[in-house]
């Protein structure tokens, strides 16, 4: 078969409608009785694998292209997307975070007659994939696999799973623990020992956090928050600095700025070196931490928080009539009522970042449609390898 396109999930496209994974666009190739591909005819822009599990390990879509061919593609998938809404489609280009600098990730245990297995599913299956030499986390994480390994064999039985996710920061690393075993005194007991023995920050195992060592803080602009177990941290500190210097930059010369979706404080923090600043979140815990790291970092304009939620109680024109900037970084869904008062409220900036273009699109066109001039979207590709795409921009009231 002759494979025709990419999709947005990274699979090959062949002429028959067939989706073959592994494969990219003019490469002819054969799919065999036993499930596998063999390449005929290879495209040029196809890469040896830089990681020695690719073939096996769900966790990357395309490390068989090259990264020149892996930026027009993301690239085009938010070009495509623009163009569905009738929205102008050229982009600014991609900023792509290095190899070996994921400083967040969710492995997955299994306990073994030897030991364990420590690593990432295979694709479309629930077989753990180990993988010792994985390319996309960062040193310090990949040296992690000990402490996995010692908390899934105090934890699992060989039928079961373990999630474990792993978040790197300057105090020391925080783990997250997710098991379906109710948690005991015995296991209390037996975790915090491991805790202490593998010199993490924090542990925590489905809504508890069981042990903490040393704060496990995480830097934004000035300011260091510590985050509660499990909250949204951008996954690259490379695509957080792009992120953030973007938002920034957007926003410059606003004295009022509301950060809507604000999480922990990622972009809250840094714009109150030089503004008012008031963060909405719906998680009542992030907008603690986020309140705990501002009252905690000296020479910053003031920072109010609320907790609210955004998708059944978006702040009305009303109350941001007071700001002269906005940032909206919403969830995969997107933002539709946010962005409905948004684009009433004519508010003279507004900088959104998102992690979907397609609901990014559909947001955009009803800012366009209320006046706003969109600026063309910088991508950002923290999740290197994978179909997974983030961007940023301006949109200005004309």
């Amino acid at each position: 078969m002759r494979i025709d396109t990419l999709t947005h999930h990274g699979l090959g496209r062949a002429e028959d409608g067939s989706l073959v994974p592994r494969t990219l666009p003019g490469e002819e190739a054969e799919l065999r009785d036993d499930g596998t591909v063999r390449i005929i005819a290879p495209s040029p822009d196809r890469v040896t694998p830089p990681c020695r599990h690719f073939k096996t390990c769900g966790g990357c879509t395309v490390q068989h292209a090259s990264d020149t061919f892996v930026a027009a593609w993301k690239t085009g998938i938010v070009s495509r997307a623009l163009a569905a809404q009738d929205l102008p489609d050229t982009v600014a280009g991609i900023e792509t975070s290095p190899a070996n600098s994921r400083r967040r990730a969710r492995f997955s245990g299994r306990r073994t007659k030897s030991g364990a297995t420590i690593g990432f599913h295979a694709r479309a299956s629930s077989d753990v994939i180990d993988t010792p030499d994985c390319q996309l986390v960062t040193p310090g994480l990949l040296a992690r696999r000990a402490t996995a390994a010692a908390f899934t064999a105090a934890i699992c039985s060989r039928k079961s799973e373990l999630g474990l996710t792993f978040t790197e920061g300057p105090a020391g690393d925080d783990l997250h623990l997710a098991h379906d075993a109710p948690l005991t005194e015995a296991m209390r007991h037996d975790l915090t020992r491991i805790a202490q023995e593998q010199g993490l920050a924090r542990l925590s195992y489905g809504d508890e956090v069981i042990v903490t060592l040393d704060p496990p803080v995480q830097v934004f602009g000035t300011g260091r928050v510590v985050p509660p177990p499990g909250a949204f941290l951008q996954a690259t500190a490379h695509g957080q600095a792009t992120l953030t210097a973007a938002v920034l930059r957007i926003t410059q010369g606003a004295r009022r700025v509301v950060d809507l979706f604000a999480g922990c404080g990622t972009f809250s923090l840094p714009l109150a070196t030089r503004a008012r600043v008031h963060a909405v979140e719906g998680d009542a815990a992030m907008t603690r931490a986020l309140d705990a790291g501002w009252r905690a970092t000296p020479g910053l304009h003031t920072l109010t928080t609320e907790a609210r939620d955004l998708f059944r109680r978006p702040l009305l024109p009303d109350e941001l009539s007071a700001f002269d900037a906005a940032v909206v970084d919403p969830p995969r869904a997107g933002a539709r009522a946010q962005i409905a008062e948004l684009a009433a409220a004519h508010v003279p900036t507004v900088a959104m970042v998102s992690c979907d273009p397609a609901t990014f699109a559909r947001d955009a066109r009803v800012l366009v449609g209320a006046g706003y001039a969109m600026a063309p979207p910088l991508v950002v590709d923290q999740f290197r390898w994978s179909p997974h795409v983030e961007l940023v921009t301006a949109f200005t009231m004309t």
